[in-house]
Formats: structure tokens, C-alpha cells, sequence
């Protein structure tokens, strides 16, 4: 009897701390403790923008910014990649699926849930405040609203003194 295909689920991931604490707090409640057979197939995908969005300019001169910008945002999505995959690793996770796809993290992370079926995406919270959100934009509020799944926010706990 063929065993039944694992359910998906999608962790977006950035080079922030509260990506990288909710990609660990994944990893620590649903694969760590079922290390020989997790009841997920888990895909890490990180949005790397493009360089013309990073620079967010158009003009004399722009050209010849965006090689050097496209080689930072290069950089900066190897470090995630890497950091992921050695979080993956601590946990004794080895088949995890770790993608790096170019555009705006909304739309990249809502796409990743089509492309791989997942019933569930998980995104940290950066814990901006009203006005910050409301002019920067709020991923996890985008995917919340737009991904055809289930959508967990995990925020990091405040520390109190």
C-alpha cells in the first residue's frame, strides 16, 4: 500500500531575527520532535527582491547601481540560505526544500503556497507598530488575507524586565 504524500508547508523566511526565530520555533514545535517522520514536507523560501524595487530609483546613473545591488541582495540571500539550512541541520532536519525566488515577499510567499499545495505558511512578525506598517506594507497581514491556506504569524515574546 502506497503511504500518503505528506502535507506541505511553507516557512518565508528574510534575513531578519524574526524570520529566523519563527523558522526555528517551526522547526523546535513540528519537526524536531518527530524527527524520523514529520507530518510535513517543509519548504523555506526566501523572497529576494529585485534590484530595480531595492533601489526604488530611475534615473541618469541607475544602471549602473543595480550590478552592484543585485550582487549585495545575491549575497544577502546566500547568508539566509545558509543560516536556514544550518538551523535545518541543528534540528536534525535534512529534506527540507530551501528556495530563493526573486520579487516581493507578499506575492513570492502566496505563490510558493500555490506552486507546493501547502495547507499551512508560516511567517514571522516584525512587530511594527501602526504607522510603519501601514506605509512599509505587512507581509504576514498580505498573506493572511491572500494565501489559499491556513497562515500562522509567529512573533517572538517580548521580554519583560
Amino acid at each position: 500500500m502506497a503511504t500518503p504524500e505528506k502535507e506541505a508547508m511553507v516557512v518565508g523566511i528574510d534575513d531578519s531575527e524574526h524570520s529566523m526565530y519563527a523558522l526555528e520555533w517551526t522547526l523546535d514545535h513540528f519537526f524536531a520532535p518527530f524527527a524520523s517522520n514529520p507530518a510535513f514536507k517543509l519548504f523555506i523560501v526566501h523572497a529576494k527582491p529585485s534590484p530595480s524595487a531595492a533601489v526604488g530609483l530611475a534615473g541618469p546613473g541607475a544602471a549602473d547601481v543595480l550590478p552592484y545591488v543585485d550582487s549585495d541582495l545575491r549575497k544577502i540571500a546566500a547568508r539566509v540560505v545558509e543560516k536556514a539550512k544550518e538551523f535545518c541541520l541543528s534540528k536534525s532536519v535534512n529534506d527540507a526544500v530551501v528556495e530563493v525566488v526573486e520579487g516581493d515577499a507578499r506575492n513570492v510567499l502566496c505563490e510558493a503556497v500555490e506552486r507546493h499545495h501547502a495547507s499551512i505558511l508560516i511567517v514571522g512578525s516584525h512587530g511594527y507598530g501602526a504607522i510603519k506598517r501601514a506605509v512599509l506594507g505587512s507581509v504576514s497581514d498580505y498573506c493572511a488575507h491572500h494565501a489559499h491556506c491556513s497562515v500562522m504569524i509567529v512573533k517572538r515574546p517580548k521580554i519583560k524586565h
